[in-house]
């Protein structure tokens, strides 16, 4: 599974959690290798090279001169180097970085990839020949593709022969690499692939890059998506096969997926210096497989591109992970809920904003039943409030006789203090759900919206240089919408819920909670902030019509009727398990108090 140790997330689910409760229930994100000498990780890129034996196998013919070429599609330009035979350059034709310059996932500065194959005379590094090749620059498009071939001689004679494959749209290349003519391999031969990517800044905030920069991959024993993230330079080595392996930003991913078999092992390390705004993290992978598939084979994919799950979902098992959707408890609806239902209206509808509100007032029409059944509660718990002010009058400051002789009263009447709850909870998941997915949804970056030029990060009317603490260097004009619509929600309901027994006034606490969340927000989407305001209005519209059609002297009259059939044949009344529970925690409590107060008075 996909985990995220994000603070902010930890902090914002336990306010979400407090305030849906506290409301309902007391208010019912051609160069050689990197330099990698001068890197300051723990165990530094270049040492995980240094365990494998090399010998070069110097090529047949060393008069071939590198050159560069490029094949573009639809979606992709991508150069390839005849040094090496590999992708130097990959540019997204569709998207652009934070800054409106052309977005550049890796290059020959960047990024370095290297195949160690075994030949007859010992380990050869494809980094360090010159390969062949009749292709030229091309562009391709639609249903047309193009085979890049590449060739060397060695001078044992062998023939070592990598291909890629462009579509004319997308953005996976198949490649593969062939050894032909050699003598057979052992079973005990390895070929190791390593490939290292000091990752660019796409998004405006380095920060922000640098917390979503992970390494993903895919565990084929245990059948599951895990990931690599480290904040500082660290590696991590994997004993266990796994089927692929992407070095992840928040809304690209660079990675390659092994179509052979899998890697048996692979060595993960990353690493960067903080006070460097040149790049967001180096990434460098070295996975080990058996190299018996040369003769035949070896058969690979790399993919380019978004985190975008329609995309990501045909690339290979699982791959459409890189999406990062929350916990095993949210994910479902995002992943079959929301993520299909903002699809369906981006069909139609390219104003991000009216989407929005498309998506809040479809989710609103479904949950009405909930929300009728939980306002029904609360008016019930409402229009009890004469007979609660009575017993209060009578247990004086006994607040457990107030509690106990509460819930007689509500089983007499037949209302549970829990039902207005239990409809809200139900909506938990939904209220969760945005809060992971909206910060990954790709299909918010760079559209504006009123004065947000990019809904999937902060707008940012309101700013300063200076970072202060908690709430940053700047205002979000949407959080403080978020903030004041809430608070509107939240007094709406205080005037109409009678207040609670107990030490804390909730009333009063139930205004600090979406402050403190405010706070959180502030750093949010645009476009996270936008869906909790229109999710307020539209709710308090919500309950303010269907008011109109709940009489609540109605529902008095019956529940006194419910009470007066009770005190005639109290048999009769039906105990729900959570009313017995409270009722044998109420008499436990009190038998507690009296052997205090008898042990007391013995002792006096």
């Amino acid at each position: 599974m996909l985990e995220k140790d994000n603070k902010n997330e930890m902090i914002g689910i336990f306010l979400m959690v407090s305030i849906l409760f506290g409301y309902n229930y007391f208010t019912s994100q051609n160069t050689p290798p990197p330099d990698i000498a001068k890197t300051t990780s723990k165990v530094a890129p270049a040492k995980i090279a240094e365990k494998i034996p090399v010998i070069l196998a110097m090529q047949a013919d060393s008069s071939i001169k590198a050159r560069t070429f490029n094949v573009e599609n639809d979606d992709i330009k991508v150069s390839f180097n005849t040094q090496g035979a590999v992708i130097s350059k990959v540019e997204l034709k569709n998207y652009k970085n934070f800054d409106a310059t052309p977005l550049i996932l890796l290059d020959e500065v960047s990024s370095s990839f290297n195949a160690v194959l075994p030949t007859t005379q010992g380990k050869s590094e494809t980094q360090s020949l010159i390969f062949s090749s009749d292709n030229q620059s091309v562009k391709v498009s639609g249903k047309d593709s193009v085979l890049i071939k590449f060739k060397t001689v060695l001078k044992t004679g062998e023939v070592l022969e990598n291909q890629y494959i462009v579509k004319g749209k997308g953005f996976d290349v198949p490649f593969s690499i062939k050894l032909n003519g050699g003598k057979v391999l052992a079973a005990t031969d390895n070929m190791n692939i390593i490939w290292s990517n000091k990752l660019k800044q796409t998004e405006n905030d380095i920060e922000v890059n640098r917390k979503e920069a992970k390494i993903t991959y895919f565990n084929a024993v245990d059948d599951e998506n895990n990931d690599f993230i480290s904040q500082s330079n660290d590696t991590k080595d994997l004993v266990e096969p796994i089927k692929w392996f992407a070095f992840k930003q928040l809304y690209f991913n660079t990675g390659i997926i092994n179509e052979t078999s899998n890697f048996s092992s692979t060595k993960l390390a990353t690493d960067f210096e903080p006070t460097d705004s040149s790049y967001v993290k180096r990434f460098t992978a070295t996975s080990t497989m058996p190299a018996d598939v040369l003769a035949k084979g070896a058969k690979f994919k790399f993919y380019f591109g978004p985190n975008d799950i329609k995309i990501l979902k045909p690339i290979t098992d699982v791959y459409r992970n890189n999406v990062y959707l929350g916990y095993d408890l949210v994910k479902p609806f995002n992943r079959y809920l929301f993520v299909p239902m903002f699809n369906f209206y981006e069909s139609y509808i390219k104003n991000y904003g009216l989407l929005i509100i498309l998506v809040v007032l479809t989710l609103k029409i479904l949950l009405t039943p909930l929300v009728y059944k939980s306002y029904v509660s609360m008016a019930k718990m409402r229009v009890l409030a004469p007979e609660i002010e009575e017993i209060k009058k009578k247990a004086g400051d006994d607040a457990a006789k107030v509690q106990q002789e509460q819930m007689k009263l509500y089983q007499q009447v037949g209302v549970s203090p829990m039902a207005g709850c239990v409809p809200a909870l139900l909506q938990m998941p939904i209220l969760m759900s945005v809060f992971f997915l909206f910060p990954n949804m790709i299909m918010f970056r760079q559209q504006p919206f009123l004065w947000a030029k990019d809904l999937s990060t902060y707008d940012a009317p309101i700013s300063w240089i200076t970072n202060l603490p908690v709430i940053g260097n700047h205002i979000s004009l949407f959080a403080v919408f978020y903030l004041v619509s809430t608070l509107a929600y939240t007094y709406y309901n205080n005037q109409t819920t009678p207040a609670q027994p107990g030490p804390i006034d909730m009333k009063k606490l139930s205004y600090l909670f979406p402050v403190i969340f405010f706070f959180v927000l502030n750093s949010f989407s645009a476009a996270l902030n936008f869906y909790y305001f229109v999710s307020n209005i539209v709710t308090i519209i919500q309950q303010l019509i269907i008011r109109k059609f709940v009489d609540e002297g109605k529902i008095r009259a019956v529940l006194l009727e419910n009470k007066t059939k009770s005190l005639a044949n109290p048999t009769a009344v039906k105990k729900s398990k959570f009313s017995k529970f409270l009722e044998e925690s109420m008499k436990a409590a009190e038998e507690t108090k009296r052997q205090q107060e008898a042990a007391k008075k013995g002792k006096k």
